[in-house]
């Protein structure tokens, strides 16, 4: 499959793979700015990854070492994992939303045990069964867990600051911020005619705010040490794509599957796809249900028992974030003194 797109006016995309992930690739794009080239997200720190990187830069007629700057949309290791070897190889600048180069610097500063311990807690106040909770246990206690990626990720250098310009020559790119899928995701307009004029207001490097045909991942973020459980990423997610839906861009640039056109349907199709899942909790909660019992029997893209451990956790993080939004709303609340906590409609 070719690795590399010309999307016109300076822009290219490279795919860049992310190993053992159905994903499959992320989409790295390259802009030209007159100060020298830059990209949008970096991928994966993998071997494969750098070399398809590498491999990429040269078909667009870069080598790494010219690069002038690194914006990324998210801290995921798919998007940043690779911006600090960039670094190392170019000089070149990182700049982040501030509030995902704070979950950076606090997971730089955790170990696979303490994340480990978190997770137990965490699940444990869902609550998950014993089963599930015991390999967490084991890693927490001293065993052997899996390298959780990003534990050594790069800090940024620089700060992206919603609505401004970024500091590109030649280029007019805007961040905006896009919280929901991570507190401090960004996407990136770029106000320029679109060169095949196709009608619209520009492009938009969307990251993992807003795709093609996948739903992004709702992420909650809160700092292990002061867990306060206020904060709302659908609610957050559900304004800014919103927001999104308002630039009318003549096309959209995300990072995973392909470039398209139809924004504004987009939107809508996400928008309404999270009103069904927030309808269908208000009948599943007619019963009180933790929030493990409420991830259990959510829809998801497999039954249950087939989704992997580790997309579990993930499950239950989502699950989450949509009770909360339920919960601000006053469509449901938690049962008085049920341990661990359940939730049902009111």
């Amino acid at each position: 499959m070719t690795q590399v797109t010309e999307h016109g006016g300076g822009v290219w995309s490279i795919r860049v793979p992310i190993p053992d992930n159905p994903l499959g690739h992320t989409l790295v794009h390259l802009v030209d700015t007159d100060l020298g080239p830059v990209l949008i997200d970096t991928g994966w720190d993998d071997a494969e990854s750098w070399d398809t990187l590498v491999a990429g830069l040269a078909a667009c007629g870069v080598s790494v070492t010219e690069l002038h700057g690194m914006v990324i949309t998210h801290h995921h290791p798919d998007h940043h994992g690779l911006s600090g070897r960039v670094r190392e190889a170019s000089g070149a600048w990182i700049a982040m939303h501030a509030a995902d180069t704070e979950v950076v610097r606090r997971t730089r500063e955790q170990t696979a045990g303490g994340w480990a311990g978190y997770l137990v807690e965490r699940l444990a106040l869902a609550g998950a069964p014993p089963e599930h909770l015991a390999p967490l246990v084991t890693a927490r206690d001293g065993g052997r867990l899996r390298t959780v990626p990003g534990l050594d990720a790069a800090l940024p250098d620089r700060e992206i600051t919603p609505g401004d310009l970024l500091d590109l020559p030649g280029r007019r790119l805007r961040a905006i911020w896009t919280p929901g899928h991570t507190p401090g995701h960004v996407c990136l307009h770029l106000e320029e005619d679109h060169p095949a004029a196709l009608p619209g207001r520009g492009r938009l490097f969307s990251g993992d705010h807003l795709l093609p045909e996948i739903s992004p991942h709702i992420g909650l973020y809160e700092d292990p040490a002061e867990p306060t459980g206020s904060a709302d990423p659908l609610g957050d997610y559900l304004d800014s794509l919103e927001r999104i839906g308002r630039l009318g861009v003549a096309e959209v640039l995300p990072a995973h599957q392909y470039a398209f056109t139809d924004s504004a349907g987009r939107v809508r199709a996400l928008l309404d796809h999270h009103e069904a899942r927030l309808r269908d909790l208000l009948v599943l909660l007619a019963e009180p249900l933790t929030l493990w019992q409420t991830t259990e029997r959510m829809e998801w893209n497999r039954p249950w028992d087939r989704i992997p451990y580790g997309s579990k956790n993930i499950a239950v993080s989502e699950a989450e974030a949509h009770l909360r939004r339920l919960v601000k709303l006053g469509h449901v609340e938690t049962v008085p003194g049920s341990d661990p906590v359940r939730y049902q409609t009111v």
